[in-house]
C-alpha cells in the first residue's frame, strides 16, 4: 500500500472527521500537495492522541468530578472526599469551585506516566494539572506510597481549587503545598519529627527556594512540605481567613509580569503579603522562623518524638552496664579482702595447745 494510503487509513481510524475530505479522493485525483498535507495531518493527530489524558475506561460521574478508578468500589469514598474537601476549601479560600475535574486513580506505573507526560519526581504519589483540570493518583492499594487515598485526593484537589482561585497568576509554591496539606490533614508524627530535626540541625528552607520542590531529593522535600504546612497554618492562625483571602485577591488581581521590575518596586508576592499582614516576604518569613524555632527545638525533638524513648532506652542500658560493673568490682574487692583477712584459723589440739598438726610432720621439733 502506498505511504499516502497507509496514512489516510490510519488517520480515518484515529482522527475521523478531522481529516479534510480531499484526502479520501481517488489516488489519481490527489494533488502532490494533498499527499504532504495528509502526512502532516497524521503527525498532528498522533501528537494530539499522545498528549490526551483520556482513558479507554469510561468515566464515572460523581457530584463534583468525573472519576476513572482502578477499583470501581472506591467511588463512594472518593466522591465523599471531594465533597468534604470542596466544602472546606470554599470556607477557607472563598471560591465557588463549580468546575468538574477528571480524577484518575491508577493501578499501573505506565498509566501514571502517560497521563502526566513524565518529568515527575520518583517520590511523587499524585499530581494535579490545573490547566487540564486533571488529578492523577497512584492507588495506595497498588503502590507503596505511604499515604492514604483520602489524603492524596484532598491534597491534589486543593491544588486545583487554589489555582482556580488565583486565576492566571500562580500562588507561591509554599502556600500551594501548605494549603493542600492543611486541607488534607496530613500532619502527623513523621512531619513533627521532620520539623524538629530541621530546627535542631538548621535545615529550614527559604520560602522562595520551595518553588524548586520537584527537584529536591525525598528528605529535603519532606522538610519543604512540612515547613509549607506550618507557614500556612501560621498565616491562618495569626491573621485569619479574611487576611488570607486579601492575600489571594492581590495575587489574582495583579497584572501579568512583563519585563523586569523597576529598582525598589515590590514583587506581586511582597505586595500581597503587605496587604494581608503588613510585612513583605522577608519580614513575614522572619516572623515564621521565630514561630518555628519556638515550636520546634531540642526539647520538642526529645519530648514529642521517639528520640525520647531511644534516649531512655540508652540510659537504661548504660545504667544496667554500670550497675553490673559496680557489682563485679564489689565482689572482686570482697574476695581480695577475704584473702588478706581470713577467719579460717586452725586452733590445734585442745589437750596440748602448744602442739600443732605440723609438729607431727616435723619430729625434729620435739
Amino acid at each position: 500500500m502506498p505511504l499516502f494510503r497507509l496514512c489516510a487509513a490510519f488517520v480515518v481510524a484515529a482522527g475521523g472527521p478531522l481529516l479534510p475530505p480531499l484526502v479520501f479522493c481517488g489516488q489519481n485525483d490527489i494533488l502532490p500537495g494533498m499527499r504532504f498535507l495528509a502526512i502532516v495531518w497524521l503527525i498532528v493527530v498522533l501528537c494530539i492522541c499522545a498528549a490526551s489524558p483520556t482513558s479507554a475506561q469510561e468515566p464515572v460521574a460523581g457530584n463534583w468530578a468525573d472519576y476513572y478508578l482502578a477499583d470501581p468500589s472506591d467511588l463512594p469514598l472518593v466522591d465523599s472526599i471531594v465533597e468534604r474537601t470542596r466544602a472546606e476549601l470554599i470556607r477557607l479560600i472563598r471560591d465557588s469551585l463549580d468546575y468538574r475535574p477528571d480524577i484518575h486513580v491508577v493501578g499501573e506505573p505506565w498509566e501514571f506516566e502517560r497521563l502526566l507526560g513524565g518529568a515527575f519526581p520518583d517520590w511523587g504519589a499524585a499530581a494535579a494539572n490545573p490547566v487540564r483540570q486533571l488529578i492523577v493518583i497512584k492507588s495506595p492499594d497498588r503502590f507503596n506510597v505511604n499515604k492514604s487515598l483520602p489524603e492524596l485526593l484532598a491534597h491534589e484537589y486543593a491544588h486545583l481549587a487554589l489555582h482556580d482561585r488565583t486565576g492566571f497568576n500562580s500562588p507561591p509554591r509554599w502556600f500551594d503545598e501548605g494549603l493542600a496539606m492543611l486541607v488534607s490533614t496530613e500532619w502527623g508524627w513523621s512531619e513533627n519529627l521532620t520539623m524538629s530535626k530541621a530546627a535542631v540541625f538548621g535545615n529550614f528552607i527559604p520560602l522562595e527556594e520551595i518553588r524548586l520542590l520537584n527537584r529536591f531529593k525525598a528528605p529535603k522535600a519532606s522538610v519543604a512540605y512540612a515547613q509549607s504546612y506550618m507557614t500556612v497554618k501560621y498565616l491562618f492562625d495569626e491573621y485569619g481567613v479574611d487576611a488570607v483571602n486579601i492575600f489571594l485577591d492581590r495575587i489574582r488581581e495583579a497584572p501579568a509580569v512583563s519585563g523586569h521590575r523597576l529598582p525598589g518596586q515590590p514583587t506581586v508576592l511582597d505586595s500581597a503579603l503587605i496587604a494581608a499582614t503588613g510585612s513583605d516576604l522577608a519580614g513575614f518569613e522572619q516572623e515564621v522562623r521565630v514561630y518555628l524555632t519556638q515550636r520546634f527545638n531540642l526539647a520538642s525533638l526529645l519530648v514529642d518524638t521517639m528520640f525520647l524513648w531511644v534516649l531512655l532506652a540508652v540510659v537504661i542500658i548504660i545504667g544496667g552496664i554500670l550497675a553490673i560493673k559496680r557489682r563485679r568490682d564489689y565482689y572482686r574487692k570482697w574476695e581480695e579482702e577475704e584473702q588478706l583477712h581470713s577467719t579460717d584459723f586452725d586452733y590445734g589440739d585442745p589437750d596440748f595447745p602448744e602442739r600443732t598438726d605440723d609438729d607431727d610432720d616435723e619430729p625434729w621439733r620435739r
